[in-house]
């Protein structure tokens, strides 16, 4: 696994608000992620049972997990684990198209509900019922990701955070956070830093259990998913 270092802090020292955050807090929020990632793993294993036959054949046809490199806490790399929702090969698909990749971008980083090609029929259903993300509950007990923090974002996203980009990576990613808590893909950049941002300066481990909530009751509403 990739763990390449992206950015440090100018000063080398402990930041202002990880000063804030209590080691009892880290204890609480690592010992929750562990508990909740193992009980996870259990739904990992059966939906993959449901979704493996489907990944022989026609443009479901490959690996049934979906890898990519998103930058985590303190600038650090790392593989981001999903069922695979695309095509195999999609991202060479969406760089080699000029302007389906500016659009892309320009959309935030996603492309409009129905407009992505890459997409398969049973990717449309996983991602439209968030169980696409399930396998993420692996990046979580390996500790790279927290059940509760700032979406994992791809190098390129890092712009739209301008000067507050340590300030974003001063916090364990999430599988779940408060811009999804929030509407999810209904928010774009800025505002989307914004509530980012906002749960790095406030975080906490009750503060955590709301937003852990709210995210659920998004899912079972289908808020922002695509």
């Amino acid at each position: 696994m990739e763990k390449q270092v992206l950015t440090t802090h100018n000063d080398g020292n402990i930041s202002d608000v990880q000063k804030k955050i209590s080691l009892f807090y880290l204890f609480e929020k690592r010992s929750f992620d562990i508990f909740c990632s193992l009980m996870g793993l259990i739904l990992v294993l059966g939906v993959s049972f449901f979704l493996f036959p489907f990944c022989l054949f026609g443009r479901n046809k490959g690996p049934l997990f979906f890898k990519q490199t998103r930058v985590g806490q303190y600038g650090q790399k790392f593989e981001i684990y999903k069922f695979r929702s695309m095509i195999v090969d999609a991202e060479k698909v969406l760089h080699r198209n000029t302007v389906l990749y500016k659009k892309y971008v320009a959309n935030n980083y996603k492309l409009p509900a129905g407009e992505d090609p890459r997409i398969t029929k049973l990717g449309a259903f996983i991602r439209k019922s968030s169980l696409d993300e399930l396998p993420q509950f692996i990046n979580i007990l390996k500790g790279d990701m927290s059940m509760v923090g700032p979406r994992p974002v791809v190098e390129a996203e890092l712009v739209e955070y301008g000067d507050h980009i340590s300030r974003l990576l001063d916090a364990k990613p999430g599988a779940m956070g408060l811009w999804q808590a929030s509407g999810r893909s209904n928010i774009g950049y800025p505002e989307r830093a914004e509530l980012e941002l906002y749960y790095v300066e406030h975080r906490s481990f009750r503060y955590d259990l709301v937003i852990l909530f709210k995210n659920i009751a998004s899912i079972f509403r289908a808020e922002g998913a695509f």
